[in-house]
Formats: C-alpha cells, sequence, structure tokens
C-alpha cells in the first residue's frame, strides 16, 4: 500500500483554493478528469457518489467516488473520497485548507492506495513510491497554480 501526506502553503485565499474543488472546476486541478457526473447528492454531502472517468494516454477508466467525509467552515475546509479503480486499486484522498491569514491558506494532500488483487499490488510495486511522489507533487503544484490564475481573476 502506498500512502502520502504532503503540505504546501499557497498565497492565495481560502475561498478561492476551495472554489476549485467544486464540480464545476474539478478538471482545472484534475485535468484528467473527462467526466464528473452526480449520481446521488446528500443532504450534508457525505455519501453523496459521482460517476467519474479518467483518461490515461488512450484508455478511459470509469468509476464511482464516494464522498467520505466533507467540512467547510470559515477557516477550514475538508473533502474526503474514496473509490476503487479498475477492480485493483482501493483509493482514498484528503484534502484539507486551513486559513493561515487572509491571503495565504495551509493546503494538505493526504491519501492511500491500495492493490485489492494480486494484480493490483504487482503494479503498486512497479511503479513505485518515486512515481507516486512525483503524480502527488505535480498535483498539489497544479493546485497552487490553479489557485493564483483564481486570485489575479
Amino acid at each position: 500500500m502506498l500512502t502520502w501526506k504532503e503540505e504546501k502553503t499557497i498565497p492565495a485565499n481560502i475561498e478561492k483554493v476551495w472554489e476549485l474543488f467544486s464540480d464545476e472546476n474539478l478538471q482545472r486541478i484534475m485535468p484528467n478528469v473527462v467526466e464528473h457526473t452526480p449520481i446521488e447528492k446528500k443532504e450534508g454531502i457525505v455519501g453523496s457518489t459521482y460517476r467519474q472517468s479518467y483518461k490515461e494516454g488512450r484508455r478511459i477508466e470509469t468509476y464511482i467516488v464516494e464522498t467520505l467525509a466533507y467540512e467547510n467552515t470559515e477557516n477550514q475546509k475538508h473533502l474526503a473520497i474514496g473509490f476503487n479503480l479498475a477492480k485493483a486499486f482501493e483509493i482514498q484522498t484528503m484534502f484539507t485548507l486551513i486559513k493561515v491569514d487572509e491571503s495565504q491558506t495551509r493546503f494538505i494532500y493526504e491519501g492511500s492506495n491500495k492493490g485489492i488483487n494480486f494484480i493490483g499490488k504487482v503494479m503498486l510495486k512497479l511503479a513505485g513510491e518515486k512515481n507516486n511522489n512525483k503524480v502527488v507533487q505535480d498535483f498539489m503544484d497544479t493546485v497552487e497554480r490553479e489557485s493564483l490564475v483564481s486570485a489575479t481573476a
């Protein structure tokens, strides 16, 4: 199983950063997500499900994403989601935003990727932690870049 927890301070208002995690803006920070369609939206958000399709090269994987945790207060925002990918991986990710001040936000990205069958376990070993760290870092950089675009808009 791969796990990660990375933090970064983004020079943007917490609300501007949080907007990027909305259904409407998700593709700005996850450009390979080619579909994000609500299946069932629950009151309070937790338990809501979405059909999501992700394009990797020429292959498109479709899976169901469930909201596991949600918090939206003035000083802290939190979203946790989980999904199974290709019947081989169980993935959980958490995005936490903490207001440092009016123009700075601490962004915490953590999660896990667990092989749920032999193929998934082998693929995780082959992909390795170094590759996972690059994916995590690229995502964090994208969130920061898009937050700065939003902050100046």
